[in-house]
């Protein structure tokens, strides 16, 4: 117990080096702009390491979640409560988006020049899917090929249909669901080592983006950065915040800090789906239950996308005010629609947004491609506001949907925000089985590395014992 007792949570210390890599990264971006762009693959790599374990977790996560869970309407109840809210507050976000960026016009006295507009026409070349597209990419061409081409909803298709299959096997289907159980722990277990290369993806990236763009762009934007920032600062703790107190009674401060490392892991890579492991692994530790944490988080970084929401409009805003062109509010209104559908296919990827822009205007407005070059210099900088406001809305729609479906354990969430429950960084699972020291004690007096027993309720939830 002695021994046990001792141990130190020493992870901190990698985010610790992770801020000192972000300034390191934006001196010499700023100092050496040739050198700092050559680095953008330290960040390239970083990223491609974390969505390689995105797949499997989200597979093991749903399917834990929903073979577990004896009656399949609470599954489908989680769904459609889910895709409804993410519809809403999708018109929401668009919306405040349209009605800042009408007031703003930032767009306003910028001149177009031939190489903007070559720049603005080099991001169609970005394929764009339609709707038709979209809806059938969801469909793998094998089960293994949802995992190897790295598609979050080709994987989370494949592992609904596994995960009620073995509901529907009953007992028979328990090795099974065992096994998968074993197979997260050790996906997880190469995540936290996985995570200790974050200081020098983030240094990577945000040096290579500090050089690129440079002071003048910044300067000449900034406007509608200054804009965005804004809108996304009053979404999050105007309307979610809003939300989140009413429904849940949380107060949205104790909940971003309790996601503190995952709002710094994005701000340093400029991507939400770098995150996305770690949110699903916290909301289960925070006391959400498996099946809504793994249907609402991978859904959610497809439909609920409410950074990319307001980026969309006021982005779209910008370009028609910068080419002398200005839309009245009956042209605003259809081509944010299109906009909408088309930006579900943007699953949280580092620059997707600004290939969906470009390709929504190419198909609704062609004349306004033009413009999208005038944002390629600062879209980078732009992206860390969508990024975290999208991680932001997703992690408080696992909250929301956890208290209205009632899978979310109020008394583990007050422990878990108080400090008294703290995550295990270590192995980045929560087994029912009280603190993550708890567990580490009794693998040292026993000397193995053997787990509790685990209870489970009449809807098969796992309980602690």
């Amino acid at each position: 117990m002695a021994a046990g007792a001792v141990r130190r949570d020493r992870t901190h210390y990698l985010y610790i080096a992770v801020i000192i890599a972000v300034v390191l990264g934006i001196a010499v971006g700023l100092v050496a702009p040739e050198f700092a762009t050559e680095l953008k693959p330290l960040g390239t790599g970083f990223v491609n390491l974390i969505k390689m374990m995105i797949s499997p977790i989200i597979f093991c996560t749903i399917v834990l979640g929903i073979g577990s869970v004896r009656k399949a309407a609470k599954v489908g109840a989680v769904g459609g409560i889910a895709l409804g809210y993410f519809m809403v507050m999708s018109l929401v976000a668009l919306t405040i988006g349209l009605v800042v960026g009408n007031i703003l016009h930032p767009g306003d006295g910028l001149a177009v020049t031939d190489a903007v507009k070559e720049a603005g026409q080099g991001q169609v070349a970005e394929e764009a899917k339609d709707t038709v597209e979209f809806l059938l990419g969801i469909i793998p061409t094998t089960m293994v090929s949802a995992f190897t081409a790295g598609e979050v909803l080709q994987t989370l298709l494949v592992a609904l249909l596994v995960g009620f299959a073995l509901q529907a096997m009953g007992s028979v289907g328990e090795p099974v669901l065992r096994g998968v159980e074993h197979i997260q722990r050790l996906v997880f277990r190469i995540l936290a080592m996985v995570m200790w290369a974050a200081p020098i993806g983030a240094f990577g990236a945000i040096a290579a983006v500090t050089g690129s763009a440079g002071l003048d762009a910044l300067k000449s934007l900034a406007v509608l950065m200054i804009g965005f920032y804004i809108t996304c600062f009053l979404f999050v703790f105007i309307v979610l915040a809003a939300l989140l107190r009413i429904v849940a009674g949380l107060n949205i401060l104790t909940l971003f800090r309790y996601l503190g490392r995952e709002f710094l892991l994005i701000l340093s890579t400029s991507s939400s789906e770098s995150a996305l492991p770690r949110l699903i692994a916290k909301m289960e530790h925070l006391g959400v239950s498996k099946p809504v944490v793994g249907i609402t988080v991978p859904t959610g970084y497809s439909f609920n996308l409410d950074g990319t929401m307001i980026y969309m409009t006021m982005a779209s805003l910008f370009i028609a005010d910068s080419m002398g062109n200005p839309m009245s509010l009956g042209e605003q209104i259809p081509l944010l629609l299109f906009l909408f559908v088309a930006s579900k296919g943007a699953a949280g990827v580092s620059g997707a947004g600004l290939a969906t822009l470009a390709g929504g205007l190419q198909s609704h407005r062609p004349e306004l491609v033009d413009g999208v070059g005038l944002i390629v210099g600062i879209d980078r900088f732009m992206s860390e506001a969508r990024a975290l406001t999208n991680f932001a809305g997703n992690a408080v729609a696992t909250v929301l949907i956890g208290t209205w479906t009632k899978e979310i354990d109020k008394a583990q969430v007050e422990e878990v925000l108080a400090g008294r429950l703290p995550f295990d960084e270590k192995t980045l699972l929560d087994d029912g089985h009280g603190t993550p020291q708890a567990v580490e004690d009794v693998a040292v007096v026993d000397g193995a590395d053997t787990d509790l027993p685990e209870q489970r309720d009449a809807d098969g939830v796992r309980a602690k014992v």
